[in-house]
């Protein structure tokens, strides 16, 4: 089996690829998200914070 019958994937490497890249780009965005919903969640209260101490 060479390199190029791997990438191949028997004719299906279309949806075995693209398969693949979804599931890629969900694991990322369950990654991401958190973390900048996190960062507005923080900004936004210390934005609360100094408008009720001034």
């Amino acid at each position: 089996m060479s390199w190029g019958e791997f990438f191949h994937m028997g004719g299906y490497a279309v949806y075995v690829w693209s398969s693949y890249g979804m599931a890629l780009l969900v694991l990322v965005y369950n990654i991401v998200a958190p973390i900048l919903r996190k960062r507005r969640l923080l900004r936004d209260l210390v934005r609360e914070k100094s408008r009720k101490s001034a």
